[in-house]
């Protein structure tokens, strides 16, 4: 989005979306939506669309679980007009993105219309699609405006409302993810923006009791702080900001949940529970010393390739090399390359320790996602225990950054106690 681009969060935001669409000759367009997102908003939208005489082409997915993943893409894609049009993606995440990347692949420009506070990227650049069984973002484009129709917004299901303070509240895993990369593996970062993500993070939590009630102030700092999040991505041109080893777990039961035919979970449930096991990674190191630590580094060789490939293919299955190729960086290696993330570890400590410390404990994690209904036990997620230590274990092969996971793996710390 470019800086003067509307973003619209409040009371009828229908009769915003029309007048935005009349003051830039936009007439030809394609609303996108669910069953359910439909009935929450867009039938209103459709209607309002058609008695000013709009050129509009109605799109609603329909299934017991629409995801972002190939037959629904396949599916907007065949019913969408091929002359030039402009894309109104009603509906929360999943929506957007299938609306995000066709719009983009076919060269059209989108609108937002959130119907739910569940997730982040409303405002971002990239699509996470699940294509051939593999949970991947692509780049894609942010929408040309945004229009949050706050009624609808806190009328939505309760577990929407928490689905999206969960994905807030993994920035603070995935903020201290990215301070690790930039230290430890030479990551892009940007101070600025890790700032604002940081703002958006702590204003939700300190509302999260109004957001807990729906309440429209509560429900407006949600939707300000995923939108916030969102733009951040934008600016620094990928999800880095918002996406650390808490997600890595989110999409490898993501990925698990769908070659079994089994129920998704929401995104940002996900993210909320797994923020409270990275949490607990995070604390073992604020309790090293650096002695443990040193004696650590000096016991900790190189990863063994073809027994990381192995791991690889157990893990991951048929989707397995899609994964190895996007693990080069670490699998290929050397030596040397391997001695100077030990040196940058040890000369870094006291810093990563300040990271550590930064953070919350687990049990507080808890209790703020409590407040909000968000899932903070696997039961209520319907994990197993060994579905919720695979994650764990496995979840960091997924991308190509360095994130606490690799830094335990590194000091010889479990990754599943």
């Amino acid at each position: 989005m470019k800086k003067n681009d509307p973003i619209y969060i409040g009371e009828n935001a229908t009769d915003h979306l029309l007048n935005y669409l009349n003051e830039h000759g936009l007439k030809q367009l394609t609303l996108v939506a669910d069953d359910n997102t439909y009935a929450a908003l867009g039938e209103q939208v459709d209607k309002a669309l058609r008695a000013q005489d709009f050129d509009v082409t109605t799109i609603v997915l329909t299934g017991e679980e629409v995801i972002a993943g190939d037959p629904y893409l396949v599916q907007v894609l065949a019913k969408a007009p091929v002359a030039d049009h402009t894309f109104i993606a009603v509906g929360g995440g999943t929506i957007t993105d299938i609306t995000r990347f066709i719009s983009h692949r076919t060269k059209n420009n989108f609108i937002s219309m959130p119907t739910a506070t569940s997730v982040d990227g409303f405002t971002s650049i990239g699509a996470p699609l699940v294509l051939d069984g593999v949970k991947q973002t692509l780049i894609s484009q942010p929408p040309l405006a945004v229009f949050a129709d706050l009624p609808t917004l806190q009328n939505a299901p309760q577990r929407l409302i928490a689905s999206g303070f969960g994905d807030m509240v993994g920035k603070y895993t995935s903020l201290a993810d990215w301070e690790l990369g930039r230290m430890l593996w030479d990551e892009p970062y940007d101070e600025d923006i890790a700032k604002r993500a940081r703002t958006g993070l702590d204003t939700c939590v300190s509302y999260a009791d109004e957001i807990g009630t729906a309440s429209a102030e509560g429900i407006r700092h949600l939707m300000d702080g995923l939108v916030e999040s969102g733009l951040c991505m934008l600016d620094f041109g990928s999800s880095r900001p918002a996406s650390g080893a808490e997600h890595h777990c989110s999409h490898y039961w993501e990925m698990m949940l769908l070659q079994e035919g089994r129920p998704a979970m929401l995104h940002g449930a996900k993210v909320g529970f797994a923020t409270t096991l990275i949490i607990g990674q995070y604390n073992k190191i604020r309790e090293m010393s650096r002695e443990e630590m040193m004696d650590r580094l000096e016991a900790a060789d190189l990863p063994d390739r073809d027994a990381e490939v192995a791991t690889i293919r157990a893990a991951y299955g048929d989707v397995a090399d899609e994964v190895i190729n996007g693990q080069s960086d670490f699998l290929e290696m050397d030596a040397e390359t391997f001695d100077g993330v030990k040196r940058k570890i040890a000369d870094c400590w006291e810093d990563i320790q300040e990271v550590a410390a930064s953070l919350p404990t687990v049990d507080e994690v808890k209790a703020t996602l409590q407040k909000v209904g968000t899932p903070t036990t696997p039961e209520e997620l319907g994990l197993t225990a060994d579905e919720v230590r695979r994650a764990r274990e496995y979840g960091h092969f997924l991308r190509s950054r360095f994130t606490v996971m690799k830094l335990s793996r590194i000091l010889g710390l479990s990754l599943t106690e």
